[in-house]
């Protein structure tokens, strides 16, 4: 394909990217993520892109709100009752990506759906997160926004107990079992992978800056970097996680970002580090432990008080609480405290400057924007309303504040019933995430497990 006979529609960016591509590309992946982060779409030749910017395409509603298992949630108001009716989806300039690991020269475009008047469709991610920035804008703030994910890394096939096992190591086909945080030869010995993800990301522009062993057998983290553009850094974290799934499954093994894939293992979390810039591009965070801006008080202020009402967001899953367990580094508290990982507010160590807030709550399962989105709600909540934190904590904060215990069931229930989630994320979407939620508790619920057998079977 020749500039001469390229597709007029494409933005430049994207016309830059899809000619870029040796031989031109074989189809596109379109992709719209839902409301529990999965990735849902089509795949179409190459040669309709041209058609997709200047048409769209049609997808059904209820896809957004579809359950973890991809069935339509009919509590939602979205299948049966409406004629599971379509919404015209449009791509998201700037977001057409090669797909490096794909057997044959593949593109990939992100999609955002349209309510039936050409807004945003008021359930889907992206257009909440859009909600609350334009709450950002009217005060004159622009988030500073990074994310952090953790994951792991298993063998294809699982062990003789049918769970999840380490990846074998390349060199000498052993399969760890220790907890070496920071590890450097743990991450040598999974450089095929590393290296791959990292070429991936180079391919794909995702600014990915950190690789670090994390603190159980075959558990990672992946740093992306700071954006002034949190809908751009939260794309870039949809799409980090994809390249690491499909390069995962490329190399024979199973990438997973459950919150709480082993039990006595640690769980894998979503940090999200977030600080605001003024009208004049300064960090109105700016301060040190010893005179902590106002702006950052009232920030960690408005997370405290918001965070029951946001817990749905930050735990999504039945499995989400199984992550909040002692002596894993998790937050039990909501405590906030300058360079300490006990609490659920931490202030990273960083010149003036950089000062900024790092979010702990959120399990690595959690849809990016929607944590991005309550975040950002929960801080502008104490910015409005001037509220302030308490002290910050010294030392250790889980041995100073009573351990919380969250439970998915009381989650729901907070969330469906939140004012402020209906202020700041619309009626529509606490309706829709609620019900798409309570739905999943209660076919989870439903299930007779293995531990049923075993503790009830014989002995009731």
């Amino acid at each position: 394909m020749n500039r001469e006979t390229a597709p007029s529609a494409l933005p430049p960016e994207d016309l830059q990217t899809l000619l870029a591509l040796p031989g031109g590309a074989a189809h596109v992946d379109l992709l719209l993520p839902d409301c529990n982060g999965v990735l849902r779409g089509k795949r179409v030749a190459a040669e309709a892109l041209e058609k997709v910017y200047a048409d769209g395409v049609c997808l059904p509603m209820s896809l957004v709100a579809a359950d973890i298992t991809g069935n339509t949630v009919e509590e939602t108001g979205l299948g049966y009752d409406i004629g599971d009716e379509d919404r015209t989806c449009r791509p998201i300039p700037g977001t057409l990506r090669p797909v490096p690991w794909s057997p044959r020269p593949a593109l990939q475009l992100l999609l955002q759906m349209e309510d039936g008047s050409g807004g945003g469709f008021q359930a889907q991610p992206r257009w909440v997160l859009e909600r609350v920035l334009g709450r950002c804008r009217a005060l004159g703030l622009t988030p500073v926004v990074a994310v952090e994910l953790e994951f792991y890394l298993f063998d294809r096939l699982p062990g003789t107990d049918g769970r999840p096992r380490p990846t074998l190591n390349p060199g000498d086909g052993r399969r760890n079992a220790s907890t070496q945080v920071y590890s450097i030869d743990d991450l040598d010995e999974h450089a095929g992978f590393i290296d791959a993800v990292a070429d991936a990301c180079r391919a794909q522009r995702i600014p990915a800056d950190t690789a670090v062993a994390e603190y159980a057998p075959g558990q990672f983290e992946i740093n992306l970097g700071h954006r002034a553009d949190a809908l751009a850094a939260c794309d870039d974290a949809v799409l980090l996680k994809r390249a690491i799934k499909s390069i995962a499954q490329r190399q024979g093994a199973l990438a997973s970002f459950m919150a709480k894939p082993l039990a006595g293992q640690a769980g894998s979390g979503l940090h999200l580090h977030v600080s605001l810039l003024d009208d004049q591009g300064l960090n109105a965070f700016a301060g040190d432990a010893a005179a902590p801006a106002g702006m950052l008080r009232h920030a960690v202020a408005g997370l405290q008080a918001s965070a029951r009402d946001n817990l749905l967001l930050f735990a999504p899953h039945a499995n989400s609480y199984r992550r909040f367990v002692a002596h894993a580094f998790v937050p039990l508290n909501l405590a906030w405290g300058f360079n300490n990982r006990t609490v659920a507010l931490r202030i990273p160590h960083s010149d003036a400057a950089n000062t900024r807030i790092e979010h702990r709550i959120a399990g690595a399962d959690a849809n990016p924007y929607l944590v991005a989105a309550a975040v950002l709600a929960g801080m502008l909540h104490g910015i409005e309303r001037r509220m302030e934190p308490g002290p910050p904590a010294t030392g250790n904060a889980y041995a100073q504040y009573p351990a919380q215990e969250p439970y998915w069931r009381q989650a729901i229930g907070d969330f469906l019933g939140s004012d402020f989630a209906a202020h700041w994320y619309g009626e529509a979407f606490r309706h829709i995430y609620g019900q798409q939620k309570r739905k999943e508790m209660r076919d989870f619920e439903a299930a007779v497990t293995d531990l049923d057998h075993a503790w009830y079977l014989r002995t009731v």
